[in-house]
């Protein structure tokens, strides 16, 4: 029996169930930040969303017919693409019982649901038999889990061996500066993460748990852009967030997300790893 921990399931769930279904209409179907090639890149927010799941695509490198495990699936957009790219099978997770629902709509919508399969479950106890995944990814996702470490033994136990692991995450870079800790700690408290990891604590998790040729990547400077569209587009709904949380979360809400995107200390990684 895992011991009570934050975030709890029911404290992400929140997230993405509340104010989460209001950024959908805004932001679209693509709950995660966007790739930008350099500073002149124009590309559309569904473009540069499409971008980096075709980045984790690339690095997952799965073949025909392989089953992939998707940890946080969200409503399942991310997992579509990858099958209609690889002809792969998906079981996605997570602990939205709505974006299960969703996700599972949008493959039946999609003629994909002999391919893709959701469900509720908790990446930090995964109902799923040793070895029974050929690759895995988590797109954002880890960032909320209440411990990443024991998360990749999941992820290890039920991956068989040689099985390809690829995670974008969120991460913390750098000495925290105090206006750096004011932001970092207001997100964590907010928004149900338990914490930033960093490069070093990815190496030395990933190494601890049985992962062999890391590659990683800081792709901060191709992604950072997000936070401010982001609040851009949280501020055309500024009134239905309003209704929902209230008009001092909402106006706080979207002046964090800019200073997330200001701070120094805000980074973003991509990595892909083997399971030994």
């Amino acid at each position: 029996m895992l011991m009570t921990q934050f975030p709890a399931p029911s404290d992400v769930a929140g997230v993405y169930d509340g104010f989460g279904r209001i950024y959908r209409t805004v932001w679209g179907p693509n709950i995660h930040y966007g790739y930008w090639e350099n500073d002149a890149d124009d590309s559309s927010i569904e473009e540069a969303t499409h971008r980096l799941t075709d980045l984790m695509i690339s690095g997952l490198a799965a073949q025909s017919d392989e089953r992939v495990l998707d940890i946080g699936c969200g409503i399942g957009n991310p997992a579509l693409r990858l099958i209609s790219a690889c002809d792969v099978n998906v079981v996605g997770i997570s602990v939205s019982h709505d974006q299960v629902a969703q996700a599972t709509k949008r493959a039946a919508a999609a003629g994909l649901a002999d391919r893709a399969t959701f469900q509720f479950a908790d990446a930090m106890d995964m109902p799923f038999p040793d070895g029974s995944f050929d690759a895995a990814w988590a797109l954002e996702s880890m960032w909320h889990m209440p411990d990443r470490s024991h998360v990749l033994a999941e992820t290890a136990r039920v991956l068989r061996p040689g099985g390809r692991l690829a995670i974008a995450d969120v991460i913390q870079r750098g000495p925290v500066s105090p206006e750096g800790r004011v932001v970092l700690d207001h997100i964590c408290e907010n928004y149900a993460v338990h914490s930033l990891g960093t490069v070093d604590e990815y190496r030395m998790a990933l190494a601890a748990n049985g992962f062999v040729d890391v590659e990683i990547r800081d792709i901060t400077d191709n992604v950072i852009r997000t936070l401010t569209l982001m609040a851009d587009a949280f501020e055309t709904v500024h009134d239905k967030l309003a209704d929902l949380v209230g008009e001092e979360k909402a106006t706080s809400l979207i002046d964090f997300v800019r200073r997330f995107g200001a701070i120094p200390e805000s980074g973003y990684l991509f990595l892909t790893a083997v399971r030994a």
